[in-house]
């Protein structure tokens, strides 16, 4: 980027013969004025002074480009004369790491207003005018090459920090959370020891990385720490906080950015302790996702717990077994007619009377036992979704049962 002259009155600007002679004088004193400079820093920002012997030298370097790029763009016949941006040329990239932008500006407008003293003391006062003017307007573009240059370095950061991310997010899909991808994982703001939910739901229908980010943004209103990645057609977040322990906290964590998901089912994994452990969540909300088809009607989002039916049918074998052991093997051991009543119940299509002179009891006796059952599974009888899934139950149980069975035979 070239130093343009827009800002300065060139009706006012002497002759280049004339500027020759004003830098000439001003490159006597460049040295002087980087002295300064640094004095100057240091006598001002707390932070300067806490560099390291190299890193104070860098700035040096830049301080020392910076002015004396002014006095060489001053004294060129058309003032368009060097790049800015090669004034950090000067200073290892490393630079851009060690000290931030802000400070940046802080070096600049240090040095502007050093050089400026210096102007005033080894020129004529029929120079400092123009002179003050050319270092504002020089000093304008370097601040721009400044801001180019922390731009680009955020730009290659995101783009780094974007492939480690999603190396991250798939070696928690494979279950294959070692230490490595825990150091991963730190790089990238992981702090959470708490509980660890896994979230999958459609990609999003334009760029993915404004819907991540979105993501990122609610998820870290909720205090809680995100690690996201969009595979093929799918969006996976890996979100960790204490709170998503209780399945209804994490249900409203999530639904405050759903709406970034493409159209579909988003479905939130189970709870787990540690990132660590991560594969179960994801081993759930995967299978959740693709069963999802078979309850069209699902709230979004929905857990993967509420999907065991159509997991179970889809081939699942984590959810065949869940709905016979979390719910059938309960019942069995209740006693108490409890596994009898709901057989009845359901083959009675849900009717209280029908079920009680089948059962040859009162109807409160059977609405008892329907409230035991909601105890002991958590499913009520008398909803026809939790009713679905008993029934289910019931069958996937007795399998279970007769397999373990003709095994032991």
């Amino acid at each position: 980027m070239a130093v343009s002259t827009r800002g300065i009155n060139k009706s006012l600007l002497p002759s280049a013969k004339a500027r020759a002679t004003i830098a000439k004088r001003l490159s006597g004193a460049t040295g002087a004025m980087t002295t300064a400079t640094i004095a100057e820093m240091e006598q001002r920002h707390s932070w300067f002074r806490r560099l390291s012997a190299e890193h104070r030298s860098w700035v040096t370097l830049v301080a020392q480009a910076g002015i004396d790029g002014f006095v060489r763009w001053f004294a060129d016949p058309d003032l368009s004369g060097p790049v800015t941006s090669e004034v950090f040329g000067s200073a290892p990239r490393e630079l851009a790491r060690k000290i931030s932008l802000f400070q940046t500006v802080e070096l600049v407008r240090t040095t502007i207003e050093v050089v400026e003293d210096q102007i005033d003391e080894v020129t004529p006062k029929t120079d400092r005018p123009i002179l003050h003017a050319a270092i504002v307007q020089y000093s304008r573009e370097v601040a721009f090459s400044a801001a180019e240059i922390y731009a680009r370095a955020a730009e290659m950061r995101g783009a780094w920090d974007a492939r480690l991310e999603a190396l991250v997010v798939d070696s928690v899909l494979r279950g294959e959370t070692d230490e490595t991808v825990l150091s991963r994982a730190s790089t990238l703001g992981w702090r959470s020891t708490a509980a660890v939910v896994v979230v999958v739901g459609p990609a999003p229908t334009g760029e993915p990385a404004p819907a991540l980010e979105a993501v990122r943004h609610a998820a870290a209103i909720a205090g809680a720490d995100m690690l996201g990645a969009v595979q093929g057609d799918r969006m996976v977040v890996v979100l960790g906080h204490a709170d998503l322990a209780s399945a209804e906290r994490a249900l409203t964590v999530v639904s405050s950015f759903t709406g970034n998901f493409g159209p579909g089912p988003v479905v939130i994994g189970p709870a787990v302790e540690h990132l660590m452990e991560a594969a179960t969540s994801t081993r759930a909300a995967l299978s959740g996702f693709r069963a999802a088809a078979g309850w069209p009607e699902a709230p979004r989002p929905v857990a993967s717990s509420d999907l065991l039916p159509e997991r179970a049918l889809s081939g699942d074998g984590h959810a065949r077994r869940a709905l016979a052991r979390d719910l059938y093997d309960p019942l069995v051991a209740a006693g108490g007619g409890l596994l009898e009543t709901l057989v009845t119940f359901l083959d009675a299509g849900l009717s209280v009377e029908a079920a009680s002179r089948g059962l040859f009891v009162h109807a409160n006796t059977v609405r008892y036992r329907l409230r035991r059952i909601h105890e002991v599974t958590g499913y009520s009888p008398t909803d026809p979704r939790d009713a679905y899934a008993l029934r289910l139950a019931l069958t996937l149980g007795r399998l279970v049962h007769r397999s373990a069975a003709t095994a032991e035979a």
